[in-house]
């Protein structure tokens, strides 16, 4: 009997199979890739970078009580919330911790005249136009980006941002606007589910804490494309 002659040797059999699986595994893998990898929920939610000086939210917020407003002082007439300046950090620490070496940042920066240089955390890409006035004057409270902040020892973004999210909220802006008296009482119509160890927003105890009653027609927060993309 004659000898078989092969052109590719017999190994070449098992790199066809490769191939061809490689070739079904690789659309998936990239699609997972992109579609969850590099997704605000994998690369923006949950981003907590540590700042030049350890401000606590959850005491000034939280145990002290202080309103939001008292540093972001522009959140109801401009669209940036603003950071504050450290002469509004001095208004309390010139006597309180005043010694502190935590507080050498701000000290630095009262006596140079230079901003202390905090680490934006919820940084929106440029080509996304959001306003804070229009927001928290119609009801929307700081919670519902941001989350209980006054929880929080160290500030993490809390919420996606991303377009869906917003969207979400949008299409069904009834049950997250509340008195705009309320926006910065962030605990207001919530609870606590120890199942998830999450706060959750209760409807009842919205209704029964508060006799405000929502025009939904008149708030109608546009979808349009040229509404937050200018």
């Amino acid at each position: 009997m004659g000898r078989y002659h092969y052109v590719f040797p017999r190994w070449s059999n098992a790199l066809i199979v490769a191939l061809t699986l490689s070739a079904l595994v690789a659309p998936l893998y990239v699609v997972f890739v992109v579609a969850y990898g590099f997704s605000p929920e994998t690369t923006d939610r949950g981003y907590q970078p540590v700042q030049p000086v350890p401000f606590s939210h959850e005491i000034h917020a939280g145990q002290l009580g202080l309103d939001c407003r008292y540093c972001h002082n522009t959140v109801e007439y401009a669209a940036k919330a603003a950071i504050p300046p450290t002469q509004t950090c001095f208004n309390c620490h010139t006597q309180i911790h005043k010694d502190s070496p935590k507080l050498a940042p701000l000290w630095h920066s009262f006596e140079t005249g230079k901003p202390v240089e905090w680490i934006r955390i919820h940084d929106l890409p440029d080509f996304a136009y959001f306003d804070h006035s229009a927001h928290v004057t119609r009801g929307v409270s700081c919670v519902e980006c941001h989350g209980r902040i006054d929880k929080m020892e160290v500030v993490y973004q809390h919420e996606t941002l991303s377009m869906g999210f917003c969207l979400k909220c949008h299409r069904d802006p009834e049950s997250r606007v509340r008195d705009p008296k309320l926006v910065t009482k962030l605990s207001w119509g919530l609870r606590f589910d120890s199942a998830s160890q999450q706060w959750m927003i209760d409807e009842d105890l919205r209704r029964r804490e508060s006799d405000y009653w929502i025009d939904i027609n008149q708030l109608a927060p546009s979808e349009n494309c040229s509404t937050c993309h200018r």
